[in-house]
């Protein structure tokens, strides 16, 4: 498309002006319907993208370690039930066979 210079300086300024007021509008919904998670998305829009690279960085290594804390009680408790007697080990036909017992 061929633009004189006058008619893109035009359209340039109308894209800005849709531009900003589909921000303005994006901002107003928020705001009426702000919550804490909004507010911290929010909040992280207003860092650079390097140190928005190093919080999801943060986070994903915080993510692993709740993870590796979840298993590791996990197995504790599963060690402990076998302790008590309340759980047992076998292969997945012993499981099988039990399942099927157990539904008789």
């Amino acid at each position: 498309m061929d633009f004189e210079g006058s008619d893109f300086a035009i359209v340039c300024y109308n894209i800005a002006k849709i531009a900003q007021f589909t921000h303005l509008s994006i901002v107003m919904a928020m705001t009426v319907d702000s919550t804490p998670f909004q507010d911290v998305l929010e909040r992280i829009e207003q860092l650079s993208i390097s140190d928005q690279e190093a919080l999801i960085e943060i986070v994903q290594k915080r993510l692993i370690e709740l993870r590796r804390q979840e298993i590791a009680e996990n197995a504790r408790a599963t060690v402990q039930a076998f302790r008590e007697g309340r759980a047992s080990y076998g292969t997945v036909d012993d499981l099988r066979r039990e399942l099927e017992e157990f539904e008789e």
